[in-house]
């Protein structure tokens, strides 16, 4: 038997590297399989209890904007409600040029606004057949306001 002697040079620089990125992966690894795993049944929580029509709210109490894009411009519809209510609609950045080129959007909008607070909806809101379209369109971005403002329960 021959014995040949082997010597290995180890470069403690090396030996560093290998065990960080050792660690590093090992810890890649447990995180994808913490991701990917299903989560196991949650504890049973009890139910809140439903609201009485009482407490009950409507909307989250705030102001909620929808973007209204006619053309190349772009208008805001702002919508502030309560917690129960609609308290204020209107047009926020509304330029000349735009009133200018879409003569029935004031009009309409000052119409549908005070239909919609007067009613606290927008269902049954009347409007002209001259106006149908701009109606239409008004009464879809206040709808988006309102929408973003309802409580999580309706």
């Amino acid at each position: 038997m021959s014995a040949k002697t082997k010597i290995v040079v180890l470069h403690m620089k090396e030996l560093i590297y290998t065990g960080i990125f050792a660690v590093l992966g090992v810890l890649f690894l447990v995180l994808l399989i913490m991701m990917f795993l299903p989560d196991g049944e949650k504890e049973d929580t009890p139910d809140p209890e439903p609201e009485t029509l009482e407490t009950a709210s409507l909307y989250i109490p705030g102001v909620y904007t929808t973007e209204l894009v006619l053309g190349s411009q772009a208008i805001d519809v702002e919508v502030i409600v309560d917690q129960n209510s609609i308290t204020s609609i209107r047009m926020v950045n509304l330029n000349d040029a735009v009133a200018t080129m879409y003569p029935l959007l004031e009009p309409t909008f000052d119409s549908i606004c005070e239909q919609a607070i007067d009613q606290q909806s927008l269902e049954n809101i009347t409007y002209t057949s001259d106006s149908k379209y701009t109606s239409l369109v008004l009464l879809e971005a206040i709808q988006n306001s309102l929408d973003k403002a309802r409580t999580k329960t309706q």
